[in-house]
């Protein structure tokens, strides 16, 4: 039985095909959204990363027993959206993370809510978005409440969680299961439109960003010469390599996570 994070690789038999799910995870810099990722992955809980590495994660997942491939995104903005392409492109869905005892994070969730409901009008497609309020644990020192962060989310139509990175996997997993469950309730509805992912070789000169076709200043772009979108290889061609995540920087061993092969780390 072949694993990934330590998690029994899902529905080996014959007939069992994994549904491909990509999630991004978005927020501004503080939120815990790459503790979030590795609770999720390890079941483990680290406190201090280097906010500036963008990674990608791969995880065998068993949902509502059905198997699940899941990509995770763990996103590097600085305090706004920017090359915001990189992951409307990729992702079917995206978890747009704060913290319940910053305001500023909180207000920032808001613009990233904003792009994705944008980025849904002008494609004509269903992207599940999910509010979730990070840091439960800090509730002593709480600047949002659970009140605010409800009403945010229902005000774009998306579901609503508050969580501890730091004390409650199960908590978190049930959030990012229930991102697949949105995805596959969209599916549903329409087709899955194959996913896209960055490559360095030509330039992308036929695309307008969204900043400038709806005017949202919070997103920028970086125009870089080299950046073009590929389609993610099938199943069968893509490959996968088990580094160190150069994310971890406690004094504990880093964990041992799969990257999907393509996206640069930097």
């Amino acid at each position: 039985m072949s694993s990934v994070f330590g998690k029994p690789r899902a529905g080996s038999g014959p007939h069992s095909v994994p549904l491909e799910v990509n999630l991004a995870i978005l927020g501004r810099r503080g939120a815990g959204k790459s503790a979030l990722t590795v609770k999720f992955l390890t079941r483990r809980f680290i406190s201090e990363y280097d906010p500036n590495l963008e990674d990608t994660y791969s995880s065998e997942e068993t949902v509502d027993h059905q198997p699940v491939h899941l990509r995770v995104m763990d996103t590097a903005d600085l305090d706004t959206p920017r090359n915001c392409e990189r992951y409307l492109n990729w992702a079917h869905a995206f978890l747009v993370v704060y913290s319940v005892d910053s305001r500023q994070s909180f207000e920032g969730s808001s613009s990233y809510l904003e792009l994705l409901a944008l980025h849904a009008k002008e494609t004509q497609r269903g992207y599940p978005a999910l509010l979730l309020g990070n840091k439960l644990d800090m509730a002593q020192y709480r600047q949002v409440t659970k009140a605010e962060g409800a009403a945010l989310a229902g005000r774009f139509g998306c579901l609503f969680f508050e969580v501890s990175a730091c004390l409650d996997f199960e908590h978190v997993q049930h959030v990012f299961h229930e991102a697949v469950r949105e995805v596959r309730r969209e599916l549903e509805k329409s087709p899955m439109a194959r996913p896209l992912f960055i490559s360095e070789e030509k330039a992308l000169s036929h695309q307008i960003p969204l900043t400038a076709r709806h005017g949202l200043a919070s997103c920028t772009f970086n125009t870089l010469p080299t950046i073009s979108l590929k389609e993610m290889p099938t199943v069968a061609q893509a490959k996968l390599v088990t580094v160190k995540s150069s994310r971890a920087q406690s004094k504990r061993k880093a964990p041992t996570l799969t990257l999907l092969k393509g996206f640069k780390i930097f």
